[in-house]
């Protein structure tokens, strides 16, 4: 005899394959869900390890600037420093110089003339002073044309003198102060 297989076997693989499809699904949803996380996870220590980089870098950058500060007031004081060696240097080198401006203006000083005044301004110095003569002055001109240390005298007034000096004229008469090339020094 035949047999007949009155079992609802459609319906059970139906609800069979219909168990393997939610399975399927459910295990699908669970591998996206755990590729989510590891993915945000990576995501998270990533922007992490970034930030960490972010704040080592500000740090650093902080670092540097306050180093690069502190060259700069170096670099400022040293250069301070250094224009103050120069000054006390060139001061040092030109205290005789005043000394021998005064003897070369008493050497090329003539007979019969005198400074009643003596200004410096730069290296221009204004003489106001009294003469017997006008050809005396004219041989303290001729006496400063020779100098080492004085060059282009300009007369610019000759007037007779106030009643307190008879037979004296006075004289304004302005004067470069040069400063002579030491000796040895031209050719080598």
């Amino acid at each position: 005899m035949a047999k007949i297989n009155l079992r609802p076997w459609r319906e059970e693989l139906r609800a069979e394959k219909q168990k393997q499809f939610v399975v399927m699904i459910l295990g699908a949803a669970i591998i996206a869900g755990g590729l989510v996380f590891l993915w945000k996870t990576d995501m998270d220590s990533r922007i992490a390890y970034q930030q960490s980089r972010n704040a080592y870098l500000e740090t650093a950058t902080k670092n540097l600037d306050q180093q690069i500060k502190e060259i700069e007031d170096l670099k400022r004081k040293r250069d301070e420093l250094l224009a103050r060696m120069q000054v006390i240097q060139d001061l040092q080198g030109k205290r005789p110089v005043i000394v021998r401006v005064f003897d070369e203006l008493v050497r090329t000083l003539p007979d019969g003339l005198f400074y009643t005044d003596l200004k410096r301004t730069g290296d221009q110095i204004d003489i106001v002073g009294m003469s017997e003569s006008n050809s005396r002055v004219s041989t303290l001109m001729r006496q400063f044309e020779e100098s080492d240390w004085f060059t282009d005298p300009d007369l610019s007034n000759v007037s007779a003198a106030e009643s307190r000096r008879a037979g004296y004229s006075q004289f304004n008469l302005s004067v470069q102060q040069k400063t002579p090339e030491p000796e040895g020094e031209d050719s080598q």
